[in-house]
């Protein structure tokens, strides 16, 4: 059972803009919006750093496997380190990392070096990102809905930006990015030092078999390995795409950009009102099928650039609904505490993310370079099979949200209670 919320998001009434947050949140919504640049920042500088340093593609998309792979396995780890150095020493310690690592990619010699980097990046976004959720849903104003829309927002915002910021940056150097980055988490980790209150540590200390003990509870498991399947189509698309486009550093940082704004508009707007009117498991069976169309579109007409350049930024729709209602869901459908839940679920679906970049550019060289696609739109459909098996399980997180989302009788800090505990019963109620 979570405690209750304090402050400002204990005494926020329900229906509150989420986009009216004390200076607290906004400082780590801003490093959030950075931190996830580097998700979609190295898109438009693949070719580059192929051609540059001799690399195949399939050696180059490790930059996204260290990257993901490392930060799932970490998430393991974030409870335990937060729960000892206390939340806002642990994003400060995973914002110097993120500084550190993308500073030393940029000034790498060869693709092995990156690779080693982005890994160290990696564990730096694993403790800010896991820790920046909890921090963001304690302290936000509009409630737990609220406060995922604005983490979700910062999520689509930073994947807008990153490609957008990797190709005019990588227009001039691939290095660009990576000292970008490096430049901007500077600046984001002394707001965070001058903004972010400490935070209470937790009443118990979380230990690093936590997250692998929550994964027993069903409707977290079959979440996660839906997202597992879900995350290997969505990284086909982010880290593969860049090769059969051809496309400059400029002109690819422009189309992911699109993708971007389209995962940002639908993760904010278009996810709750679809929650709302259709319900979280239609709305979710729903974007896995017309995502399993759109990489189906890539499969077939990854040779035409026109069809594939529009393919993959629509795919940015299907995949804001998608982390927004998902998000939703595994925070309500476990009986644990949310950064445990979090942390497992990290886990799981970041290594299918971490996987599927690398695959993809193996099985292009094996065969050709339509398969990838086809194999990831392949995962999806694996992923709706699962999430199928845990239909009750989807109803138990929407009954859950729904009474997170509804007004208490007597507001205020009862409301804050009211939130919590639903939300802490999880698939339990």
């Amino acid at each position: 059972m979570n405690r209750p919320p304090t402050g400002p998001a204990a005494a926020a009434a329900p229906g509150r803009s989420p986009f009216r947050q004390p200076k607290a949140v906004w400082a780590v919504a801003s490093a959030c919006v950075i931190s996830f640049m580097g998700i979609g920042l190295v898109d438009p500088i693949l070719p580059a750093v192929s051609a540059d340093l001799n690399a195949s593609p399939s050696q180059v998309t490790l930059l996204f496997t260290s990257y993901l792979v490392v930060m799932a396995v970490a998430m393991l780890g974030t409870g335990w380190v937060s729960s000892r150095l206390g939340a806002k020493r642990t994003l400060l310690a995973g914002l110097v990392l993120i500084v550190v690592f993308s500073a030393l990619a940029g000034a790498s010699g060869t693709v092995g070096q990156i690779i080693g980097f982005r890994a160290g990046w990696g564990l730096g976004n694993a403790l800010f990102i896991a820790t920046s959720l909890a921090v963001i849903v304690a302290s936000a104003s509009g409630g737990f809905a609220g406060a995922i829309i604005l983490y979700e927002a910062a999520l689509g915002l930073g994947i807008a930006v990153g490609p957008l910021l990797g190709g005019v940056l990588g227009d001039i150097s691939w290095r660009g990015p990576f000292f970008g980055v490096a430049s901007l988490m500077a600046v984001a980790l002394v707001a965070t030092i001058a903004l972010v209150a400490r935070q209470p540590r937790p009443e118990h200390r979380t230990s690093l078999a936590d997250p692998i003990k929550a994964l027993r509870h069903r409707g977290l498991l079959i979440m996660s390995l839906t997202a597992l399947c879900y995350n290997w189509g969505f990284f086909t698309v982010l880290g593969y795409a860049p090769f059969p486009m051809e496309l400059d550093a400029l002109h690819l940082g422009l189309v992911f950009t699109g993708w971007g704004l389209l995962v940002a508009v639908f993760s904010v707007f278009a996810a709750p009102w679809l929650r709302r009117r259709f319900g979280l498991a239609r709305t979710l069976y729903g974007t896995l099928a017309l995502f399993t169309l759109d990489v189906v579109v890539i499969a077939v007409f990854t040779d035409s650039v026109p069809v594939l350049v529009t393919a993959v930024i629509v795919a940015g729709a299907f995949i804001g609904v998608n982390n927004t209602v998902t998000t939703q869901a595994v925070m309500t459908v476990a009986p644990v505490e949310r950064p445990v839940a979090s942390a497992a679920y990290g886990f799981v679906r970041f290594i299918g993310g971490g996987l599927a970049p690398y695959a993809a550019g193996r099985l292009a060289e094996h065969f050709n370079v339509h398969v990838p696609f086809a194999v990831g739109a392949g995962a999806i459909l694996v992923g709706v099979a699962i999430l199928a098996t845990g239909h009750r399980d989807l109803v138990r997180a929407e009954r859950n949200q729904d009474a997170v989302d509804a007004p208490a009788p007597h507001g205020g800090r009862d409301a804050g209670r009211a939130e919590t505990a639903e939300a802490g019963s999880g698939s339990t109620a």
